[in-house]
């Protein structure tokens, strides 16, 4: 642990674990909770006030914001036409959007329940190869931002700590047209089209990505979307194909402007782990244990800090949100056992709540876990 006599902020404590380094503790992170961020939805919600009191009081934030971009379709700032209709059923919206392309018609439908801050696409915009073809006929006018809001988030975040923007990886991009069973079939059976519409929307990214960092350079950027190339749904060869070049790219441009990368991919990471490691990531999460994972979180710290890299989790929503103190307790204790010697580690829920109201009980798990990990985190 550094001896300069400088206190241990949230900031420095996760900068540190970030560099696998060892702080005065075991970085406490709530994730997408993020009680320094006064536009965040459950900053604004009564249920959540005592849990995000204590989350301010007690942990390490990384406030996930990016500048404002003016992305519209596929990484493109074009105007295309569009169309909408909104129906209601009882607490649910639907919502179908008609995109107008320069060679037929794109149609996507999501539900939203008012009761739960996400939404669910219940019709994909792609159904086909040639919808395919029609969405990449979209054209490509490269994204503006605006930075406008930093100085608030800044401010806010301060020495509480970091600020995270979030990412979409390429190969993600192209797989979210379709509903999971038609992209799988897709990337089997024309797995060339696919490569291409991947190269496509690779170049899109990476010149989004330079002018989003032209604006403002955050601490850590998450780049989301690999769990849809890991085993059991495609090989690990793919994996390595369409993924870690494209991914590769972003985290060395990333790194060119002094910042760090996170890469987030839930499930089963084992037979692909190198892989991650192989994009020069500073890090990866959520690190699921076994069943829902394939590995044990100390197998995850030896492989990812032989390379340089930090590791974040593991402690499962479904344990916050199903399970008991005790429980919460003992996944805590656990954790810590297996991933906090020599740094490099930072405590994390697997995602967050999005339920309104906080059931009670969800609350109280949250409780125990800030206890537990304050008391098993100290070096």
């Amino acid at each position: 642990m550094p001896n300069d006599g400088q206190p241990w902020t949230s900031r420095r404590r996760m900068l540190t674990a970030i560099a696998c380094g060892v702080p005065d503790r075991v970085p406490v992170c709530t994730y997408e909770l993020v009680g320094y961020n006064s536009h965040a939805w459950e900053n604004h919600e009564p249920s959540y006030a005592r849990l995000l009191e204590r989350i301010r009081a007690d942990t390490d934030c990384a406030a996930m914001w990016e500048p404002r971009g003016n992305g519209r379709f596929l990484a493109s700032a074009h105007e295309s036409a569009l169309g909408r209709q909104e129906e209601r059923h009882g607490s649910f919206t639907r919502t179908a959007v008609i995109l107008h392309t320069p060679i037929g018609d794109l149609r996507r439908v999501t539900e939203q329940d008012a009761s739960v801050h996400t939404s669910w696409v219940v019709e994909h915009w792609c159904k086909s190869i040639a919808d395919v073809d029609r969405a990449l006929s979209v054209p490509y006018l490269p994204v503006t931002y605006d930075a406008g809001d930093y100085g608030r988030i800044k401010s806010e975040v301060g020495e509480h700590g970091i600020l995270m923007p979030s990412l979409s990886d390429p190969a993600y991009m192209a797989a979210d047209l379709m509903k999971f069973e038609d992209y799988l079939l897709w990337v089997f059976e024309e797995t060339e089209h696919f490569g291409r519409t991947v190269e496509v929307l690779a170049e899109r990214v990476m010149e989004n990505l330079r002018r989003e960092l032209s604006v403002c350079v955050c601490d850590l950027y998450r780049i989301c979307g690999p769990e849809f190339m890991t085993p059991p749904y495609t090989p690990p060869a793919m994996f390595e194909r369409f993924m870690v070049p494209h991914v590769a790219a972003m985290t060395r441009l990333i790194h060119e402007r002094g910042a760090k990368v996170r890469l987030h991919c839930h499930g089963k990471i084992g037979r692909v782990l190198d892989l991650i490691l192989d994009t020069g990531c500073d890090g990866t999460d959520p690190c699921e244990p076994p069943p829902d994972g394939d590995i044990e979180l100390d197998e995850v710290k030896r492989r990812c800090f032989a390379r340089g890299a930090s590791v974040f989790g593991n402690i499962e929503l479904k344990v916050l949100e199903c399970g008991t103190p005790r429980e919460v307790r003992q996944s805590v204790r656990r954790a810590m056992a297996q991933a906090k010697a020599g740094g490099g580690f930072v405590l994390m829920p697997t995602a967050a709540p999005i339920n309104v109201p906080l059931a009670p009980a969800t609350e109280a798990n949250y409780m125990a876990f800030i206890d537990a990990g304050l008391e098993f985190g100290r070096y």
